[in-house]
């Protein structure tokens, strides 16, 4: 007797394999593309920073005895925290860890687009069967800013992790509370993924339509982690938000500015062309993508992540966008590629796959953009590049800028001062006796800074990413991401200095000096550095939308008219002034 070439479960065991190299592959391309383009940027260094205080004992902080909260993702904060105290190399641990959690993200995501379409589990599990090929996943995979920000030392692969994690739970599991509280974690992998946890809840509610009480505890569970950790920080901070978002005005309006910067992320990668073919497979796809039977409940989780990725951008858009290429996008557009992040194989899909798949070789081997290496006439830097070629190695992990000769002079001189062990303030490399007790180092390239001045120096940035006076003033014109600066006569007064440096006002210092006597300069001063009392949290906790808000004049002799001339009264917290 004779044996078929083909049988039924040979046609099964090849599409378990084909479903498997569909929801995997992506994920082994991008553990590729992105450990070639491996790095660390200056921001994650931040990040280092403030994991070193908190394993030091000195709280969240970033520098000791200043309550700021310098790490926009609280999440990616904590789990560095846990790396470090395994006895990790911290910014190894970013480096790594982010691709790590970026591969996985995609295999989530995977996952998902499987469900999305036959309702099975694993690849070969359960629905429709059938094979599928990468559509959205070829989009992500082919822009370098997704190679890039796989590494980096940013929360952007913990952004990309949690929300192909919590679109695939919402697909599996709409009715549990333990996916509202996955859903409810955005405010803490980054502030602005606030939209959306937002969005999938609200898709969570349409999916499950629970009663009262079940509303009532999946609002509980989504929102027990988030409200906790704000009224600690509003307690502990005094601030309704991490500082990069005051000195930021995460509120803002920069529509022109956010436009300029979605344009330099998708035009040079002729980015409209695999979204409009994507478009158009949706509609003529012979087999829809989600099982449309014309109600909200079967629409919800396809519509949910492209409403909430749209969201993103608007708001990306809306705040002026931000100084690292493509950065800011990438939540946006992962959201709306989930939903054909793998399709089936049909005609409709085939054509749109191989048009993708030839923009795709394109876009991945010669679309750049045009200051590669650089930062662009708009202020927007290839970061890598600029970070790879002034630390003259292809793979910067612990910045030693050798291509970068002022950042080694700084280096230098930090050290020798600490080595010195004199109260010294160390002002555009000047350095000046006095001050708080060891170094304090004022500089603009904040990550770097903080790894050479000493845990229990400070390191200051003008803009104002980790010092609150700084983040508190009025915004100039200048680069996005980098429109503040505090001038030195504030640093000065404020740190008091035993000696002016050589070029600075007396009468600016001393109007400074007066300004900070004045309540809401005393306030802020005392919310951030007074011992944390049940009292001090109390009032930091109640005080925390008033002092957000405040906002001073750059020029101290205008701010010490304006600010203590208006009775310097503070009327957050108990009402007293300082």
């Amino acid at each position: 007797m004779t044996t078929s070439a083909y049988s039924p479960a040979r046609g099964s065991e090849a599409v378990a394999l084909g479903r498997l190299g569909s929801w995997l592959v992506p994920a082994l391309v991008l553990c590729v593309a992105g450990f070639q383009r491996r790095w660390m940027s200056d921001d994650g260094h931040i990040y280092v920073r403030t994991v070193r205080q908190i394993l030091a004992g000195n709280g969240p902080v970033f520098n000791a005895g200043e309550r700021a909260e310098s790490s926009t993702g609280t999440l990616w904060q904590w789990l560095l925290v846990l790396a470090g105290a395994c006895g990790l190399d911290i910014a190894t641990a970013a480096m790594y860890g982010g691709l790590l959690l970026t591969a996985a993200g995609f295999a989530l995501a995977g996952l998902g687009a499987l469900r999305l379409r036959d309702g099975g589990g694993a690849p070969g599990v359960g629905g429709g069967g059938g094979f599928f090929v990468p559509c959205g996943a070829l989009v992500l995979l082919a822009l370098p800013p997704v190679w890039d920000f796989a590494t980096s030392g940013l929360e952007t692969g913990l952004a990309t992790c949690w929300i192909a994690g919590g679109w695939l739970a919402l697909l599996a599991r709409p009715r549990s509370p333990w996916t509202s509280a996955l859903l409810g974690l955005g405010p803490l992998v980054r502030p602005d993924l606030a939209l959306v946890s937002v969005v999938f809840l609200a898709a969570q509610w349409t999916m499950a339509r629970p009663s009262w009480r079940g509303v009532l505890a999946g609002a509980g569970a989504a929102g027990a982690l988030p409200v906790a950790y704000e009224v600690f920080r509003m307690g502990y901070y005094g601030h309704l938000m991490p500082l990069p978002g005051v000195t930021k005005e995460a509120s803002r309006s920069l529509w022109a500015r956010g436009a300029a910067y979605f344009w330099d992320f998708a035009g040079p990668y002729v980015l409209w062309l695999p979204l409009l073919l994507v478009v158009a497979g949706f509609l003529a796809s012979e087999r829809p993508p989600v099982r449309v039977r014309g109600t909200g409940r079967e629409l919800a989780p396809a519509a949910a992540p492209v409403v909430a990725g749209a969201l993103c951008w608007l708001y990306v858009v809306k705040v002026g966008g931000d100084f690292m290429h493509g950065r800011m996008f990438l939540p946006g557009l992962l959201l709306m590629l989930l939903p054909v992040f793998l399709v089936p194989v049909t005609r409709a899909w085939g054509i749109v796959v191989l048009g993708v798949a030839v923009w795709a070789v394109a876009c991945a081997g010669v679309l750049r953009v045009p200051y590669e290496g650089r930062i662009g006439a708009g202020g927007i830097a290839d970061e890598r590049g600029v970070y790879v070629r002034q630390n003259a190695a292809p793979h910067p992990l612990h910045h030693g800028f050798a291509g970068q000769p002022g950042n080694r002079a700084y280096a230098g001189l930090v050290r020798a001062r600490a080595r010195a062990g004199v109260p010294t303030l160390l002002l555009a490399r000047t350095p000046v006796t006095g001050g708080a007790p060891g170094v304090t180092g004022v500089y603009n390239t904040l990550g770097f800074s903080g790894s050479v001045v000493p845990l229990s120096g400070a390191a200051l940035d003008p803009i104002g990413l980790a010092y609150p006076l700084a983040a508190h003033s009025e915004g100039i014109d200048g680069r996005v991401g980098h429109d503040k600066r505090l001038p030195d006569e504030w640093i000065v007064a404020e740190r008091g200095a035993a000696e002016l440096p050589a070029g600075l006002d007396p009468a600016r210092v001393d109007a400074a000096r007066r300004a900070l006597r004045c309540a809401p300069f005393a306030e802020l001063r005392a919310a951030t550095r007074d011992p944390l009392t049940a009292k001090r949290f109390w009032r930091n906790l109640t005080g925390a939308v008033e002092r957000t808000a405040f906002r001073f004049p750059n020029d101290p002799v205008r701010a010490e008219r304006e600010v203590c001339g208006r009775g310097g009264e503070w009327t957050g917290g108990d009402g007293a002034g300082r």
